[in-house]
């Protein structure tokens, strides 16, 4: 099924749905939901492609991709043929058994990558608990440390558990859910000299640095991409010291950046990593990977009861392959520098209201003056009225996360929409 029809068929879905055919109503919604999230007022309920339409049937360019999620955009042919095989055959057995999709899908990431060794789970935050686990024992067990302390970036974003949180350095993650979790140092993002104070300083009786815990690009601190001099120093320091490097790709990693990992723009190697989103598509995954030789688990130290199921490994390969087989990372490359000289080329036109434009391959931010009342969340509520949907990275950065296999010509449409935007806003 090509592209062209899954976007007819989702112009024009069958009306035997009774769920689709009855309005959405929005007060009973908030009535049975917990209000953990500040919806905008939508409720989509289809897609095709890069393409959403909401309850009234309206139409939206999807700039968001379930923030950095789906990978192939929506119905992909892949994804569906893959979801109906998997279904039909075993959706669900307990790890206690070997499970042929789980072991392809490691096999692949294995090939692609740095890592030798691969856990399943099911999200991003898990994926990053299991590295803090993994770390952990590693410090006790091979570099003897008694308490050992992991460095994190301020402005990180690593997951909302209560350790990841705490290893998250934004202040406004952890208010309410102190006591948080000990053994986490925060040092600025990009800044060497501060690494290696930290590492200096915390080297005191039974606290050592174990390990450092970074995103190759900070996403939800404001897309901010790491520094490929620094980074290359970091890799440095940890050989020299046995610190491990961690890298947290659940949003940069699987072909995200331009690359399948983030960390091939740094020209490193992380011992540990972690992905989740993107890796599924759409369908809850996620993936602590690792060298050889920092892989301490053993039986019953850790798992995850829907981690590596075969529905979510043989969805998740399917999406791996296709990024193979369509040739997406050159896609990924190509129109994110479309949309980088696009959004630069607003920025020219509004150096008033726009300070800065950056980002890699298809997670590309923009960032509004600082001394100035509009936010980002500003621009995408203008945005939805004009059919696109874009996404905030803090208050004051807007973020662009479509789904990989957007054209050129969807790229002008979001560009054409920011920029419509920001000329109401400014007036």
């Amino acid at each position: 099924m090509s592209r062209q029809t899954l976007v007819e068929a989702a112009t024009n879905p069958p009306q035997s749905d009774s769920l689709a055919s009855s309005p959405f109503d929005a007060n009973s919604f908030d009535e049975a939901v917990m209000s953990t999230y500040a919806r905008f007022p939508l409720a989509l309920e289809r897609g095709a492609g890069c393409r959403v339409w909401d309850t009234d049937g309206r139409e939206y360019l999807d700039f968001v991709a379930g923030i950095a999620t789906c990978t192939l955009g929506h119905a992909h042919p892949a994804m569906v043929e893959a979801v109906t095989r998997q279904i039909q055959k075993l959706h669900h057995v307990s790890n206690l058994y070997y499970i042929r999709e789980q072991g392809e899908l490691a096999k692949w990431l294995i090939q692609h990558s740095c890592a030798d060794r691969v856990f399943f789970c099911n999200s991003g935050a898990e994926a990053n608990e299991a590295a803090i686990k993994l770390a952990r024992k590693y410090a006790h067990t091979v570099l003897e440390i008694e308490r050992p302390i992991i460095l994190t970036a301020n402005a990180s974003f690593h997951g909302r558990t209560l350790a990841t949180i705490t290893a998250t350095g934004q202040p406004k993650y952890q208010k309410y859910f102190d006591p948080l979790v000990p053994g986490f140092h925060y040092v600025p993002y990009n800044d060497i000299g501060a690494v290696e104070a930290a590492i200096s300083e915390l080297d005191e009786g039974d606290y050592r640095v174990a390990a450092i815990l970074l995103e190759p690009l900070q996403g939800e601190g404001g897309v901010r991409p790491g520094d490929r001099a620094y980074f290359q120093k970091l890799r440095q320091i940890c050989d020299e010291t046995g610190v491990l490097l961690i890298f947290d790709e659940v949003q940069v990693g699987m072909g995200r950046s331009g690359k399948l990992w983030g960390y091939e723009n740094l020209g490193v190697e992380p011992d540990i990593f972690t992905s989740a989103k993107g890796l599924g598509g759409g369908i809850p995954i996620g993936a602590m990977m690792s060298k050889k030789f920092c892989d301490v688990f053993q039986p019953g130290e850790h798992a995850s009861t829907f981690g590596g199921n075969p529905f979510a490994c043989g969805v998740a390969l399917s999406v791996c392959q296709t990024l193979e087989t369509e040739n997406i990372l050159q896609n990924v490359q190509q129109r994110g520098e479309q949309l980088r000289e696009g959004l630069r080329a607003i920025a020219s036109k509004h150096p008033h209201l726009i300070a800065d434009v950056r980002g890699w391959g298809l997670i590309n931010g923009l960032e509004l003056q600082a001394d100035i009342q509009l936010t980002a969340a500003d621009i995408v509520k203008v945005a939805i009225a004009e059919g696109v949907l874009l996404v905030p990275a803090g208050p004051k950065v807007l973020r662009f996360v479509p789904p990989l296999i957007v054209t050129e010509a969807e790229v002008n449409t979001a560009l054409q929409a920011v920029e419509k935007a920001l000329a109401t806003l400014a007036v």
